[in-house]
Order: C-alpha cells, then structure tokens, then sequence
C-alpha cells in the first residue's frame, strides 16, 4: 500500500520490545480461548505436535492415549504431521485408541466418501496403530440396529476410559461431527439428519448435491464435551463468519460449537482468515485490553470501517465519530481528523486505474499518478486460471481491458477441469461427435462404439466413482473448448491460451494428490517462456475443493525458483478474487473500474463456459450462477467505493499485489 500522507502515525507500543501483531492478541469478546495463526500449516503443525506429546506422555506412564478424531478437508494436514512424525520422529501409535465422530448412513466402507476409508487414507494405513483399536460409526448397519450401535459406541468410549483429546472442525452450520442445529447440550451418539448447507457443502465429495446422504451418525454433543480437552481448528474465509458467532456470540443449540464455550479445556486454532470476523482482526481498537500498533495499513482499515460503521464518506467523518468509536489513540498528533480521512482518501483514490498494464507516457494527463511498471509498455502478462473459467469470472473486464489497450496477454488454465462436467453434457458431447464422424465418413463406427462403451460404464458406475479415462478426457476436451471461446472471444490469439493439466489435479476424483515438483516445473517452465511483466493469480482460497490454493502453491513456488532471473526484475504478481469471495477495500492495491459494456462482455465471455452455465456440478454455499456471483461483487465493491465517497462506477473488480511469501 502506498505511504498515507501525513503526519507519522503514533507508536503505542513499548519501544523495547517488537509487538504482536493485533491478530494474535485475543479480544474480551472471546468465549473460547482462541490463538491465531498467519497460516493454516502452522495450526496443523502446533495441533499434532500436541497429540505427539499427549501420546508421547501417556506411553511414557504405560497408558492408552484415547484420541477423538475428526474428518474432512480441515485435519488433513494434522494427519500429514504426525504421520511425519511417525516416519521421521519415531512416534509410535502403538499405545493409542481411536474414536472418530461420525460417518455418514448408510456408507460401504470401502467407498470414495467413507470415512473408514477416509481414515486409512490419511492416517491409519500409514502409522503403526493397531487396527482393533481403531472405532468408526458402523455406516452399514440395518436402520433397526443403528440406536444399538450408538450405544454399543457410548459404551466403548468409557470402557476406553474416556477420550483424552478430541479433535474438531466446524461446519458452516456451526456443526461439531455432524450435530446440526437443534442439537442439544446433552445429545449422545445418535443417527441425525443432514442440514441442507452441510450436505451442499458436501455435494463436491459425491459429484452433486443429490448424491449425499441425508442422514449421518455423529457423536452428540454431550459425548463430545465429555473429553478431556478439546481442540478445534478451522481454516479460510468461508469459515470465519460460524467461527465468530460460535467464539463471541451466545452459547445456544443453533451453533454446536457454542458449547465449547462452557468446556474447562477447550481451545479453538485458526488461521487468519478463518478468524477475520473476529473482533481482534475486525475491529480490534474495540478491545481495550491492549494498546495497538498503528500502521500504515491499519490505519486506513480503521478509517474504512469507522465510515461503514456510521454510514458516512471519508472525508465527512469527524474527530467526534472517531471519539465515540474508540479510535481516540489513531488521531494523536493530528491536528484535524480531515488530515488523516484526507491521508486515507488520496490512498483509496490512488488504487483506481483504468489501466492495469500500466499508462504510456503519451496517454497521461496533467495529475496522472505515477504507478510502478509504467515505463514498460507494452506489458508481456501472464493470467493463471486454475479452472477453466476461473480467469473470466474473476478478472474478465481487467482481462478484456488489458487486450484492448494493446498488451500481450497470455492464459494458462492450470487444470483441465474434467470433474465438473455433467455425464449426459459429455454425452451429448460424444453423442454429437459419433455422428459428426458418420455423416462426413470419418470413422463413425469407432466414436460410436466407444459412445456405447462409455455409455454402459456410466450406467454401472455409483454415484462419486471415478469416470472411465476416455470420459474424462472428453470432459476435459469440453472445458477446453469452453476456455478457447472464451478467451478468443475476450482478444486474446489461440496461441496465447495455454492449457497445463498439472498432474496434481488429474485423478478423477474430488480429491486430488499433493502438489508435486512436476507440478511446480510445468509453471516454471510457461513463466521463462513468457517472462511476463505481470503476473495475475487466483487468490480466492474459498473454493470448495480446494484446487485454487494448490494452483496459486505452484505458482508461488515457481516464481522463487525464478526469482535470479532477469525477467523478473521487472515482474509484479497481482491477486484476484471473484469466484467465491472478493477482496475487502481494505486489502485493495488496485481497483480496476468497469463500464456497463465492459461489465456485458464480461458476462458474455462467461458464458462461453455452457457446461457450467444455469447449474454448475460444483457450485459451493453460494446458489447463484457464477456470472451472477461476479457481476454482484463487481457492482457491491463499486457501491461501496462511491459510498465512502469516491468516484461511482458501475463495477469494479480488485486486485491485491503478491507480497513474496509462499501458502506454507
């Protein structure tokens, strides 16, 4: 962010000593204790350094270790870390029970979506624990038999001796295991049904909403705060509203975690953007339990959220309403409060740009800003897109905007995006292409038995099992086709749209393998062809499967590896958002403004995209079609711009610039 212009801001911090940062200091507002981590790798990594000493300790004492475990995308890598810890450390799990929270019913536990299998996947089958001491609700059992298995799985717990450690995420429902709204203080190990959030955020593990199970079996609450710690994690943005309310609002059965609250040992860990509707990230001038260190970037958060909070534009805002909301400390050594809105305005104003590539020098105008890069025109950019439609929902005005003032513009579509394809689109698809090949005597004979093969495999295959590879390759071909039209239609040559299929994504199912070095080199190796002058990537980290962070991974490694090369001493990496979430005004360095017949060939560009258009096989909590999602984004950040008193726009799309630093 560019330096505020005026006075220095204060220093409330003790001069001897470096400060927390205001995120890592808990706020009064907090029922829970709750610690704050910059990353999701360093949650993981304190969590299972903890289970490895309680396990450690217990054996130690010639004890069991009864841990609770949970499921999902969010344990994952505590899993990995003690399975390191296991390989590197010699941490045995000889001494340990098991008990997991829930499984869904009915569920074969050899399938993709089981938790059985799910377990042995990412922990058991890679530790040395013994089997029998390893217990998951029974998914199998006959309905009539499901309440005895509950009990038989009360009893074994405190034949146990009841659970040490219990590991926990949270669902956007507030869920704990799978206790949805309603359920009470004192629920036990039960069958219950299935929220429709939570099994919408399900749909992508089952390859659509209609294949996820309505009902589960889930430890109860009460069987749950009988454990004698508790620790819940929780990672992203899309977590951070159901955090705040189950931290810092009233305990109650609306919000399962809220009980955690009335636990003795209890401790949430988050990274920074699952905390972000917290007070102390907030609003953290609002705790009084602690000076802060104002900053640049503070400040101008602060100043942000005071005009939101009273419904004024910057520069209206007034030394009173600073007063009343207890920003006091921001203005000393001011004489005006209109110093610092003024300070916080010209920042604001200074993050428009009609020209994301930078202004050639014939092109300004008496008062154009200066901006980095504009001596290079024009630009050599590079826009990543881990989907193949990620670039234009996200970024297509900027994109379009780039093409029309003269750049090279380069889109690299990180993974074929083959599981979101319905099978009756690629149906279709092939069904067009048999006779396609019969009418003009192209071989129709040979498309129109693997129609029929692919057909008879479709028929057989269970709802969530992998497609056949001829299948999925077709499906990649339709979504490369979608991403050809799409980029062409927006200016960008054939030649310049380049399609990586990074090995990390092609597994056919939801959930994908580790990043891997093949994966990274395959960026590198497009970034020192193109030597781009600008870099765009998709920070929007909400999605549901994941495939966005592993994408922006590669790409963040990639560009240290080239970090001695010539090229990119004059390269800026920006992050956008627009699929799932946006980025605050807050975070803001670049605000790319869209007239209304820019905003209309950005929608017309996505919907090029007609295997995701109407109904997407991945949609996410968010129900509206992904043009609508963007377009709204695009129309609320402009609206808020020209709330807080700046220029009016039809939309505006946000970029933030790439600080250097690597997801873990």
């Amino acid at each position: 962010m560019a330096t505020l212009e005026s006075k220095p801001l204060p220093n409330t911090s003790p001069s001897n000593a470096a400060a927390p940062a205001y995120w890592e200091i808990a706020s009064p507002a907090e029922r829970t204790p709750t610690r704050v981590f910059e990353r999701a790798k360093d949650v993981s990594a304190t969590v299972a350094r903890e289970i490895a000493d309680l396990i450690r300790a217990k054996a130690a004492k010639g004890e069991k270790c009864v841990l609770g475990l949970a499921t999902g995308s969010t344990p994952t890598g505590v899993y990995d870390e003690l399975v390191r810890l296991h390989r590197e450390e010699g941490l045995s799990f000889k001494n340990v029970v098991t008990f997991n929270l829930d499984e869904y019913w009915p569920m074969q536990s050899h399938e993709l979506q089981s938790y059985h299998r799910f377990m042995r996947e990412h922990l058991f089958d890679l530790i040395d624990i013994d089997a029998k001491f390893t217990h998951i609700p029974d998914g199998t059992c006959a309905e009539g038999d499901v309440r005895s298995m509950c009990d038989r799985y009360e009893r074994e717990i405190k034949i146990a001796g009841g659970i040490d450690l219990q590991l926990l995420g949270i669902g956007r429902t507030g869920h704990i295991g799978f206790n949805e709204p309603g359920s009470g203080r004192t629920s036990r190990t039960r069958l219950i049904t299935l929220d429709r959030v939570t099994r919408k955020d399900a749909a992508s593990d089952f390859f659509g909403e209609e294949n996820v199970p309505s009902r589960a079996v889930t430890m109860g609450v009460g069987t749950i705060l009988e454990a004698k710690r508790i620790v819940m994690i929780a990672f992203g943005e899309g977590k951070a509203p159901v955090v705040a309310r189950a931290i810092e609002g009233a305990v109650t059965n609306s919000i399962a975690a809220s009980f955690l609250q009335e636990h003795a040992n209890a401790q949430v860990y988050l990274d920074l953007p699952a905390a972000a509707e917290l007070e102390r990230c907030k609003a953290p001038w609002c705790s009084a339990n602690h000076d802060l260190e104002w900053n640049d970037a503070l400040a101008r958060k602060a100043v942000i959220w005071l005009a939101r909070v009273t419904k004024k534009a910057i520069l209206k805002l007034t030394a009173e309403d600073y007063n009343e909301h207890e920003l006091q400390d921001l203005l000393a050594g001011r004489a005006k409060a209109y110093d610092l809105n003024i300070s916080v305005f010209r920042d604001l104003q200074r993050s428009i740009t009609g020209w994301p590539g930078g202004k050639p020098a014939e092109r300004k105008q008496a008062g154009d800003i200066n901006r980095l890069g504009d001596d290079i025109f024009p630009k050599r950019v590079l826009i990543f897109s881990p989907h193949p439609d990620d670039d234009v929902i996200s970024m297509g005005g900027t994109l379009i905007r780039l093409v029309d003032q003269g750049h090279e513009v380069h889109v690299a579509y990180q993974t074929s995006g083959n599981i979101a394809v319905f099978d009756a689109e690629a149906l279709r698809f092939l069904d067009f292409a048999s006779d396609f090949n019969g009418m003009f005597g192209f071989e129709g004979a040979r498309t129109e038995r693997m129609e029929h093969d692919i057909a008879r495999a479709l028929k057989a295959k269970a709802p969530g099992e992998v497609d056949p590879p001829e299948l999925q390759k077709l499906k990649g071909l339709i979504r490369r086709g979608e991403a050809k039209a799409a980029g062409i239609y927006c200016g960008v040559p054939e030649d310049q749209l380049h399609f990586l299929d990074m090995p990390f994504y092609e597994t056919g199912r939801v959930r994908k393998k580790p990043l891997g070095s093949e994966d990274i080199e395959i960026v590198k190796k497009l970034l020192r062809s193109v030597k781009p002058h600008q870099v765009y990537a998709a920070g929007d980290l909400s999605d549901p499967h994941g495939t966005h962070r592993v994408c922006l991974a590669a790409i963040f490694h990639a560009l240290q590896e080239c970090a001695a090369d010539e090229w990119m001493k004059h390269s800026t990496t920006w992050l956008y958002r627009g699929a799932w979430q946006e980025w605050d005004v807050e975070q803001t360095e670049m605000a790319v403004p869209l007239s209304p017949d820019e905003v209309a060939r950005k929608r017309t560009a996505i919907f090029k995209h007609q295997s995701q258009k109407d109904r997407a096989l991945f949609p996410g909590a968010d129900e509206r079609e992904f043009w609508e999602r963007a377009e709204q984004r695009n129309a609320a950040t402009a609206k808020l711009y020209d709330a807080l008193g700046l220029a009016e726009y039809e939309a505006i799309e946000s970029f933030v610039r790439w600080d250097g630093r690597l997801l873990d």
